[in-house]
């Protein structure tokens, strides 16, 4: 059975059929909060004291975000996951390895098509795979006219993670081993709340109740399953950030107090008491010295004569008898251009962010050269944005599903059939992946040509196309339209015409290669005659051998 947006599609031997009971909870990888019917439910998380709700996650992840380090390596994710050209779209559809006909096949590609532009991918790619990255999860609802669902989706709204979330209602926990027969207990009911003002309070249980097939949901595939809480590709990068603005705070204050040299007053104050002794230093160090205090919060400097600190001046009292007053200096801090620890936590940073460190130096020149020179760090790279575009397509794959249900393209069990077989391929602008492919294509290219004697005996055209060249039947038939158009227009020549033209070059060869042997053998066969043949025209009687004469 199949349900969607409350609708359910069953055939009729399912209806009849029970299901098996076990009791064993569903597995929960999407982060949902479960609860039992009739109980309390919300969300507490504390990791490591920084969280208490999902609300405060995101709030966290996104302060995270607008840190520079951080704000740059995301942007080089980004770049790489999302490639934006002015004359393709980011993602397409691939359907070669869908086994259904061409006219479902179109019908897929301009579904697809259609949810693209409604929800604007080409233009907010970049901007949506950021939200998922940062929050970690991702959620959209998708509109119907509940009176006519087979007109399909017809807008998809994004929706704040903080004012919603995914909830799991359980019925009824079994107590006993007869009470797993019955199909009430253990029964799970998924849906969603929404609340327009926020989900910060966990005991806020208020809100409206959604279906889960209404919302579009996308998780970032990192779960704690401790706290059943789905966590974002910054959530590991939260205790070096923290490092990094700490030690970078103390470094400035540190320049700040530590720079300028410092000076030492002694002041004489003669035969005073020491009630006036103490008066009088005070109006000397009030009339003559100053505080600079530094605000970590801001980065601003200011002037703060209220408070006095060893940091500054020392102003020393010296009695009569002595040297009167002197002032002396303290020198400043030495080796105050060391950046080691921040460079070491900057690195830290990016490790932490899947990020190849040497991204991170600004000053490093872009080499060209071969795939197999390739640093192993920039493979990693490679891979692991391979993965995300992979997590983040499951949002074209859900909605997706829904239009296709709706506008009757297929039934729900034929999409348990065909999602497995729906792949998404994604642009590419990384010249490390560049420089492989032209490797792969040159390797390809000899293998074709080592190939091209087998070809009709043992190996098709067809086979060549799909298994070494791996052209998909798109490529297939946009690359056999542009060279229809090529041969038409004169820039080639038919490949058919040219196999012609050698076959009959072979044969005229072939040909001429007899008549060439045919004239040798006539004239070495005209040569013998004439050898036996006298000037007078008779012919030549051998001599008998012995004695003839007389």
């Amino acid at each position: 059975m199949a349900e969607l947006f409350g609708f359910s599609f069953r055939k009729r031997e399912e209806q009849l059929k029970k299901s098996a009971p076990s009791p064993v909870a569903p597995t929960n990888e999407d982060g949902a909060t479960s609860f039992i019917a009739g109980g309390y439910h919300g969300t507490y998380v504390d990791l490591d004291g920084n969280f208490k709700t999902e609300y405060d996650m995101v709030v966290k992840y996104r302060m995270m975000a607008m840190h520079p380090e951080v704000d740059s390596a995301i942007e080089d994710i980004i770049q790489e996951a999302i490639v934006t050209d002015q004359n393709d779209s980011p993602v397409q559809i691939d359907l070669a390895n869908l086994d259904v006909s061409d006219s479902v096949k179109n019908m897929i590609r301009d579904e697809f098509d259609y949810i693209k532009n409604l929800i604007g991918f080409d233009t907010k790619a970049h901007e949506m795979f950021r939200r998922w990255y940062i929050d970690g999860r991702l959620y959209y609802h998708k509109v119907i006219d509940l009176k006519r669902p087979q007109d399909g989706i017809l807008e998809l709204r994004y929706v704040d993670p903080q004012k919603i979330k995914k909830v799991r209602q359980i019925n009824k926990i079994p107590k006993t081993a007869d009470q797993f027969q019955s199909l009430d207990y253990g029964k799970v009911d998924e849906y969603f709340i929404y609340n327009p003002k926020g989900l910060r309070n966990t005991s806020a249980n208020s809100g409206i109740k959604i279906a889960k097939d209404a919302i579009t949901y996308v998780t970032s595939g990192i779960l704690d399953t401790n706290k059943n809480i789905v966590l974002s590709y910054l959530h590991k990068a939260i205790k070096v950030l923290n490092q990094l603005m700490m030690i970078e705070d103390s470094l400035v204050i540190y320049r700040i107090s530590r720079a300028p040299e410092r000076r030492i007053f002694y002041i004489d104050v003669g035969n005073l008491p020491k009630v006036k002794a103490e008066q009088y230093l005070r109006e000397v160090m009030s009339r003559y010295r100053n505080k600079l205090v530094y605000d970590a919060n801001t980065g601003e400097i200011r002037d703060d004569r209220k408070y006095m600190s060893m940091l500054e001046d020392f102003w020393l009292p010296r009695r009569e008898g002595g040297r009167g007053t002197e002032i002396t200096t303290l020198p400043g801090g030495q080796n105050l251009g060391e950046l080691t620890d921040i460079q070491y936590f900057q690195t830290k940073l990016y490790k932490a962010l899947n990020v190849p460190a040497g991204r991170l130096d600004s000053e490093s020149t872009f080499n060209i050269g071969r795939s197999s020179e390739i640093m192993r760090d920039e493979l990693k790279f490679t891979k692991f944005v391979g993965k995300l575009r992979k997590k983040f397509s499951e949002m074209f794959q859900d909605i997706l599903k829904t239009q296709l249900i709706l506008k009757g393209v297929i039934t729900p069990e034929d999409w348990d059939d065909m999602k497995e077989h729906i792949q998404y391929d994604y642009l590419y602008d990384n010249h490390f992946t560049e420089l492989k492919n032209i490797e792969m294509l040159n390797e390809k290219i000899n293998l074709i040509t080592a190939m091209e004697p087998f070809m009709g005996r043992y190996f098709s055209t067809e086979y060549v196309r799909t298994n070494i060249l791996g052209q998909s039947e798109v490529e297939k038939k946009e690359l056999d339209d542009q060279m229809s158009d090529d041969i038409s227009s004169g820039k080639i020549i038919d490949p058919l015409e040219v196999t012609a033209m050698d076959n009959q070059a072979m044969e005229d060869e072939k040909q001429n290669a007899d008549l060439d042997k045919e004239m040798k053998k006539a004239q070495i066969k005209s040569t013998k005659e004439k050898g036996t043949t006298n000037p007078s025209g008779s012919t030549r009687t051998p001599a008998k051998s012995g004695n003839g004469n007389k």
